[in-house]
């Protein structure tokens, strides 16, 4: 299934993750599934809105310009969620902590917009949404805060805009603000969904090299500036950011999947018979990898997908304010 796998499909090989109604077509199918009585009217109009947003067709806003966070990427993030939310609930129907169907709108909703920060509004004049790298999980905080009254959720902006950091890397967990052991579970299951559904993306080294270091550049996450107005050297390319990536897979599953979401992921394995698709695929993906690095046969890695953006030229364009980055750099120093 692995090698017949599409570039932009599940790991199932069964929902293309680019398309908004394939998912919300699948999402819906678990939800009512789940919670039978819920209305997903809350949950579809979300849909169409991240479609309208992401497109660049909501006023007020460009659309998405990033390439490695792009539609798909929130997309296989959603379905990821949904999944892990139906295994979760499957195992705690009957006790007091079931998620509930309001809980699980606000998953959904949580899944559809956790990257919005990347979206640039139209009255600010940052080039890419890959600028805002450092900071988008608080801007996705403040969108989804705005958001929620639209899906009758608003009393629960309080906690959103906390269970969303789940995704990030700004702000400790020990320091997001929750107290329901119900809303900590559902930002475990948040976290969780955001890392493997990135990771067992069937093109996730070819985006590391070809996209997310783009997005690192102009971040300045790859060159950060040091204390002395300089600039340190993180990530010196695509293919040294691919050498450091077994690390991160490591670290992350040890560090957050394992440790602070609690291997989460298993839930998605009442649904497969024991088995974890997701996990398997980031198995494989590190082990191939691996393989690379050993022989430096980077021809290995040959995929070019698309990128869903709202523009059909955003990747020319990113590889050319990576290059001007760059220059201007050289120039400084």
């Amino acid at each position: 299934m692995y090698n017949a796998r599409r570039s932009d499909y599940d790991v199932t090989n069964t929902v293309r993750v680019s398309s908004v109604p394939d998912v919300r077509d699948a999402v819906q199918s678990l939800f009512e599934l789940t919670w039978p009585q819920a209305s997903f009217e809350p949950i579809s109009r979300a849909f169409y809105d991240f479609a309208e947003l992401f497109a660049g067709r909501m006023p007020g806003w460009f659309g998405v310009d990033t390439v490695y966070h792009d539609q798909q990427h929130t997309l296989d993030v959603t379905l990821a969620m949904a999944r892990l939310m139906a295994g979760y609930e499957s195992m705690h129907r009957d006790s007091d902590m079931a998620l509930g169907a309001e809980r699980a709108t606000l998953g959904m909703v949580l899944g559809l917009f956790h990257d919005v920060g990347y979206l640039r509004e139209t009255s600010e004049q940052e080039r890419n949404g890959a600028e805002f790298t450092r900071n988008h999980v608080s801007r996705s905080a403040r969108f989804i805060e705005r958001y929620l009254p639209s899906a009758n959720l608003e009393h629960l902006a309080c906690t959103a805009t906390e269970l969303v950091h789940f995704t990030g890397y700004e702000r400790p967990f020990n320091r997001i603000e929750v107290s329901d052991p119900r809303d900590i579970k559902l930002g475990h299951l948040l976290g969780t969904a955001d890392m493997i559904a990135q990771m067992a993306d069937r093109c996730y080294l070819e985006k590391c090299r070809d996209r997310l270091y783009p997005e690192f550049v102009l971040g300045g996450v790859a060159l950060p500036i040091t204390s002395n107005g300089g600039h340190d050297v993180k990530y010196a390319s695509g293919l040294d950011l691919l050498r450091q990536t077994p690390g991160f897979i490591e670290d992350t599953r040890r560090k957050r999947l394992d440790t602070a979401f609690e291997q989460a992921y298993r839930y998605i394995e009442v649904l497969y018979n024991g088995e974890n698709p997701y996990i398997e695929s980031i198995d494989r993906s590190l082990a191939y990898l691996r393989q690379i690095l050993r022989s430096e046969s980077w021809r290995m890695l040959r995929r070019s997908p698309q990128v869903y953006a709202a523009q059909p030229d955003t990747l020319a364009n990113v590889r050319s304010q990576m290059a001007g980055y760059f220059k201007k750099v050289w120039t400084e120093n």
